[in-house]
Order: structure tokens, then sequence, then C-alpha cells
């Protein structure tokens, strides 16, 4: 049945589409990749393939087609039925550009006045194609080249069985085929029709048209920053152009090719050629390239952008038909290269679309979309495979069921799972691949660590995880040890995970045992810097209490856009001591003592021993989120348009004495926003409220996160006070905070002469704090960000001058990014 239902779609194919193939060529006979190929007065096309080859389904019975690529003259080729078997060979001639075409006020550069009318009249050709459905194709490739066999004295053996005896191969190669209905600037509808990536038989590609819509109409190209287009409405500022010359289409259109001169190298602007149609000033090419740094992606060294439109002249749109990005990076001494190529075609242009066209769901697949065989894809795929692509598709496919088998899982398995004495102290995994489980220990070398209350410290864990693969769910039991050797105490913990689904991410966890646990429950002194801040500074800002508990949570996405959890503990707290004055810098300062509330005191504490439950439900509101429904899970998109709003209760009972329990509620919004090219402003607002609260335990107040070691870990500081004493705005009452921070990705630091060399970020910031019966706190800083050498970004400097009834005190903030990578 299967059989003949798939001949049944071929005849039908058939029927409405004749396949020509071909190559393409120069007149020296090379071949010539990404040529533009399409229907004349259609917008059914294609483009060639690395290799100069090209497959296209036409319509017509005696199609004319067209070849069009930059630099050559543009070939029309008539095409009979008989030619349908044919593999045909095109050969295209250079174009010869010609300076004389152009007129223009020789007061002027040329060049400036037909990019002025290309702004001028970029609204009026955008509106062209502000509403389309069409066909789509993309095709992604990545390369690795002579890949080091160590990283840092580690083995890189993770891509060994694809590589060849250079160590060079390719290790990532995907198509879709979709149907995508669009409106400017940014709605999207898109349906995956056919979907594959070698070597993973679910075949369910990232590859999608809404992640590459690069418009030059528009402002900006959404790269990892905003960059600037060569026909912006403020380009003038960040380019300058030269006319190189002009040359004519089939059709007697003149196009004027215009080169694009960045005016300082360090802004995010592109360089190369932009193809303007003269009269209309629609685009008819680009050929453009940017550095990875100009764009703040350093792993990446370039990046170049080409696009072909193709004109119909039944209707008088040129819309844009190929595109495709090629890269080349690097990092640690791995060189990978790569490129997508994108075929858009059967464009319908819409006037406008029914309201409830575009929905916050801007990707699916069809069923089977992964289960498309060859034969589908020989008929349908406009870029025919090179011989390199369809080797490694076989070469991974038998790869991919000799990977699944047991005798090769559990050989792979025997080699990873070999003991050494070693890892005792560092970390050992025992993986038994073929049942999807695991068993991880991690050992105390690499979690040492220093607080008065315990002294040196060590953790030592033990975990078993189970994975689903497919479903992209697991279930996780694991265990942690800690021990002071001060204290000469064991604590341990234990927690059980698991995740439901990837759908709406439902997830359960239970938590139990004993820990030694910071008043502020988020943690803001990490283990590393308060270790270094006690032993060689003699500040012990982390502050302790013992916690023994069991605690409950669960936690889902209701709808699209409102994640709701609730968490249920119960915990008996006790008040803990300085025991240790040991230190590596030998000083005559004190250490203060464990109590927050009284630093010289050591013999009182902050808390007295006490039990009680409690509660809390939140909910967090992200407006307008978009979403990706894939086979195997739902994937979120944060819609930057709106901001998130989270709300919370928390409630506590049955309490030793009354007196501890209370009720509290909380909110915050966090916001940020794009600023074009000017940067990124970041917005987070705190407010919360207790009730019954009169001698609650300082457990449950409200702490800040405040900062006195002068280090920095986070990428932003919108959950920071950044000199604020940890625990000096303790309440129990209300509160409100306000933190705002401009990161301008460059803008202004790229035009200083000399510090834009070092290519950072100005940053400034604003934070607020304000509790019942205490002035106002408030604290501002300017930094740098994005400090750093070649490729590792790692680093940020702040001054900060903080505020309260007056002047306070001011401070240098040293942001080490990195630290979070070693906790």
């Amino acid at each position: 049945m299967k059989k003949i239902s798939l001949l049944l779609l071929l005849l039908i194919s058939a029927g409405c589409y004749s396949q020509i193939k071909g190559t393409v060529t120069d007149d020296k006979g090379n071949p010539l990749a990404f040529v533009n190929i399409f229907e004349e007065n259609t917008y059914n096309g294609t483009t060639t393939n690395e290799k100069g080859k090209f497959t296209l389904n036409v319509k017509n019975e005696n199609p004319i087609i067209i070849f069009q690529y930059l630099g050559y003259k543009t070939v029309k080729k008539a095409i009979t039925k008989n030619q349908f078997a044919e593999s045909l060979s095109i050969t295209l001639a250079e174009e010869n550009i010609t300076l004389k075409e152009v007129v223009i006020n020789p007061k002027d550069n040329p060049a400036n006045e037909i990019i002025r009318n290309a702004i001028k009249n970029k609204k009026e050709n955008s509106e062209k194609t502000a509403r389309f459905k069409s066909d789509f194709y993309s095709r992604g490739i990545i390369r690795l080249k002579d890949a080091p066999k160590t990283i840092m004295g580690q083995k890189f053996d993770f891509f060994d069985e694809i590589l060849d005896s250079t160590r060079s191969g390719i290790i990532y190669l995907s198509e879709t085929v979709s149907k995508i209905t669009f409106q400017k600037p940014d709605k999207m509808k898109e349906v995956i029709v056919a979907s594959k990536v070698s070597g993973k038989d679910n075949g369910f590609s990232f590859n999608n048209a809404a992640s590459v819509n690069f418009d030059f109409y528009e402002n900006y190209l959404p790269f990892e920053i905003n960059v600037v287009s060569p026909i912006a409405d403020n380009a003038f500022n960040y380019y300058k152009y030269k006319f190189e010359g002009s040359f004519f289409t089939e059709n007697r259109q003149q196009i004027n090719k215009i080169k694009v001169i960045p005016r300082r190298e360090t802004e995010p602007v592109m360089e190369g050629y932009i193809y303007i149609v003269d009269d209309s000033y629609a685009i008819y090419a680009t050929d453009l390239s940017i550095k990875g740094n100009q764009m703040q992606s350093p792993a990446i060294d370039n990046l170049t952008l080409k696009q072909s439109y193709s004109y119909n002249s039944n209707n008088k749109i040129w819309v844009k038909n190929t595109q495709t990005l090629d890269f080349i990076a690097g990092l640690l001494s791995i060189k990978v290269n790569g490129r997508f190529t994108y075929v858009y075609s059967n464009f319908e242009f819409e006037k406008q679309f029914e309201k409830k066209t575009f929905t916050n769901e801007i990707l699916s697949f069809q069923e089977n979309a992964n289960k498309k065989e060859d034969t589908f894809w020989n008929t349908i795929r406009p870029v025919p495979l090179t011989e390199e692509e369809s080797t490694d598709y076989t070469k991974k496919d038998i790869l991919q069921t000799k990977k699944k088998s047991k005798v090769y899982l559990d050989s792979i398995d025997a080699k990873h799972n070999k003991f050494k004495v070693m890892d005792v102290l560092s970390s050992y995994s025992y993986k038994n691949s073929f049942k999807k489980w695991s068993i991880d220990y991690d050992g105390p070398l690499t979690s040492i660590s220093f607080n008065t209350v315990q002294g040196y410290r060590i953790n030592a864990g033990l975990s078993y995880t189970k994975r689903d693969e497919d479903k992209r769910t697991y279930t996780r039991i694991s265990s942690k040890f800690d021990y002071g050797f001060s204290e000469e105490k064991i604590r341990a913990t234990a927690n059980y995970t698991h995740k439901f689904n990837n759908t709406n991410n439902s997830l359960l966890t239970f938590n139990g045992g004993s820990s030694a646990s910071q008043f502020n429950g988020s943690n803001p002194i990490s283990n590393i810097v308060n270790t270094v801040s006690t032993l060689f500074f003699k500040n012990n800002f982390m502050k302790l209490y013992e916690k023994n508990f069991v605690s409950g949570f669960f936690g889902r996405e209701v709808v699209n856009g409102i994640y709701m959890n609730i968490n249920a503990e119960y915990s008996e707290r006790k008040p803990l001591y300085n025991i240790t004055e040991y230190t590596v810098i030998k000083s005559d300062d004190l250490y203060t003592s464990n109590n927050p509330l009284s630093p010289t005191d050591e013999t009182s504490a902050a808390i007295s021993k006490h039990n009680l439950v409690k509660t809390n439900i939140a909910m967090r509101f992200n407006f307008g989120q978009k979403y990706i429904t894939r086979p195997d899970g739902k994937y979120n998109i944060p819609n930057d348009d709106y901001p998130s709003l989270s709300l919370g209760y928390e409630k506590t009972f049955a309490a030793t004495d009354k007196n501890y329990e209370y009720d509290f509620v909380a909110a915050r919004v966090n916001y940020d926003v794009t600023l074009g090219n000017k940067g990124t402003l970041q917005m987070a607002f705190k407010a919360g409220k207790f009730f019954n609260d009169d001698n609650i335990s300082f457990v449950d107040y409200k702490h800040f996160n405040g900062n006195q070691t002068h280090i920095g870990q986070s990428e932003s500081y919108t959950n920071v006070f950044n000199l604020l004493p940890y625990y000096a705005a303790s309440t129990n009452d209300s509160y409100s905070e306000t933190h705002i921070e401009h990161n301008d990705k460059g803008f202004f630091m790229n035009k200083i002469p000399l510090l834009k060399l070092l290519q950072s970020q100005l940053v400034l910031g604003f934070h607020n704090l304000a509790i019942p019966d205490r002035k106002p706190y408030q604290e501002f800083s300017v930094g740098l960000d994005n400090l750093g050498f070649g490729k590792f970004r790692l680093f940020r400097v702040d001054y900060v001058r903080s505020y309260q009834n007056g002047y306070q005190g001011d401070g240098v903030i040293f942001g080490l990014k990195f630290l979070n990578v070693l906790e």
C-alpha cells in the first residue's frame, strides 16, 4: 500500500512539474556556485550548489530560464520538452561593467546619489513584498578542519569517527522544506513539510525561515547585535560608497554596482557590494561581509551574506529568491567553516491576511516530516547535493545504525568507563548508553572552599540519571556530601528530579537533608569568592545557619507564556558560630562574627533553633511569547516587545512559635529593550510586602543581593547592589527595588580614538532600594564590558558611587564572568 501511495504521489508530481538539471560554469570551465536560476516572469527558482550543479522543477511546457550571477552576464535560455531529460551545460561570461552608463552631478559622488534614492524609495520597495506566502528550502553544512587531538590537555575525540586522515570532515548537514506565510516586519508562520539531518533518524532540523530573515530594506540586520544596513536611514553615518559601474539585465534594466565601505572598522557594519536597480532603486543583489568582532560574536572570524533577487515583469516586483550565509569560525585551535543556503520560491503576494493568520506558534512540523524517502527529496530538493554531501548522508546513516547497536555502545562504554585511581579525587562517570543511564561521581578535588564556620570544606556527589533523548525527558537521583574539617561534621543532601515532558516542561523535585546555608537563599557570595576574600583579606562575608529539611517542588507551563510552580518545605533551623580564625595572610584584624545582625558579638546568634513549614506559589507571565512546536517538544522564544511579570505568595505555618508565621506577597517585572544599534536597556523592578510578621526569623526576612567583595560574576548587574553590605537593609516589612542598566554594545566606544581598539562596551547603571524607616539607597555606575584578549571577552570593570541621604562611598567592581564556570 505504501508503494502504491508513493507511486501515485510521484505521478501527481510529474503532472505538475517537469525537472530540468545541469551545470553552470564560467568560460574557463570552472563551476559557479550560488547562481540565481529562475523561470522567467515567475517566482519559481533555485540556485547552484558548490559544484555548479542545479535542478529546477518547471511549471511551463516550454519555459524560459534565467541564469543570473553577480559579475557575469545574465543568460536567458528557452527550454523545450526534449531537453527535460538532458543535462544542460550553461556557460556564463564575465559582465562588462561600465562607468559611462550613469551620469550624475559631478560635484557629488555618484554612488551617494544612488544610495540616497535607494533610501528614499526603500519604503515603497519594501511594501511590495510586505505580505506573502512562499515555499522555502534551507540546507546547512558545517565542516571541521584540521581538528586537534587534544585541547588544553584533554582529548578531543568527539568527532573521530567521521573525520578523515587530516582530521577534517562534515560535522553537521541538514535540510528542510517548508511553507511560510510572512508579514513584515516579523510576523511568521512556517510549517515544515520535510526535514532531514545527517546521522539523526529523528531528522528534526532547527533550520527555519524566521531566524534568517535578513531584510536590507530595514534599518538593521538581526545578528548577535543589530548591524546597520547599507541603506538604513542613517547609513551615511556608518558607510562610504563608491560607484563601480553599471550593466544591463536581460530585460534592459540598468543595475548599479556600489561598493560599500565602513567608515569605522570597529562598528557593526558590513563591507562588500550592493547592487541597485536604476529608476526603481530596488535591491538587485547583495554581497556583503562582516567580521565576528564587529557583530560581537568573537568565535566567528568572518561571515558573508549574499542575496539575489528576481524580477517578474507581470507585477514589476523584485523579490529575494536565494540567500547564502558563509562563515569561518574558530576557538581554542578548533577551526570550522560552513554555508547555509536558502531558496524562496512560488510567491503569492497578499494585500492583507485574515486576523487569525498569525499566532504565537511561528513554526510547526507536519506529521512524518522526518520520514520522507530519498525519492521525495530527489524530486523536491531545489539545490542538488554535492558528492561530498551525498556521501555524508550515506556514511552517517550506516554509522548511526552501527551506533545504536548494543555491541557498539558497550564497546564505547567499556573504553569510557575505565576507572583510574585519581578519579577518586576528581570525577568519574559510568555509562550504559544502550539503556540510556549513567552514574556520575563528583570528587572533592575541584570543590575545596573555606569559611569561618566549617573551615576548609569539601564536597562529593553521586548521581544516577536515566534519559529519554527522543522525548528530551529525564529522571535523576542524586546525593551530595559536605564535610567541614574545622567543624568536623559531615552533612548530606539528597535530590530526586523528574522531567515529565518537553512540551510544558513539567518538573517534579524532592529534596532533603542537612546543609550549611546562607541566610540569603539567593547565595549572593559564591564559595570561590568567599574563600579568597576570607583567606587572603580576612573578610568573612558569608553568613551561615544550619538547615535540616525536606521539600517538594512542581512546576509547569500552564498555557503558552504562563508558568506556575508550587513549593513546600519543612525545615529545622539552627544557629552556627565561627569555629576557626585561620587565614593565609597574617593580619591583626579579627573576623566578624557569623551573626549578620551583630558582627562583633561572637556569642550571640541571629536566630534561635526553630521549626516551620513554608509554602509558596509563583506565576510568571511572558507576554507575547512565541514558540516553535516540534515532535520532540515545545521551544519558547521570548518576545522583546513585552516585559515579563512574576507574582508570588508565600505562607508559613506549623512553626515552633506562632510568631515565626507570616504571609508574604511579591512581584517582579523584567523588561529588556533593544535600542536599534544603540545598545540594550535592561530593567528590573521588584516589590514585596510582609503581613503578620512582627517577630519572624531573620532567615525569612527579605535579603537583598549586596556585594562587598568588589567582584562581579554575572553578565549584567540588574539583580544586585554593587556596594551594599549583604544584610544591612534586610527587612520584614515592605520594599521596592529598581535596577536599570544600559549597555551601548559599542555604539559610543567604537567612535572614540584609541579606546575603540579595546572593542569594549560602555555600561551605565542605576540601582535604587526603598524600605520603611530608612532613606532610599541608590547607586550610580559607569563601566566597560566585553574586555579581554583575542576571542576571550570575559571581563568587565565598573566604577560605582553610592548614596543614602547623601554620598556614602565609591568603589570599583571587577567583573570576572569565568567564575560562573568554576563554581
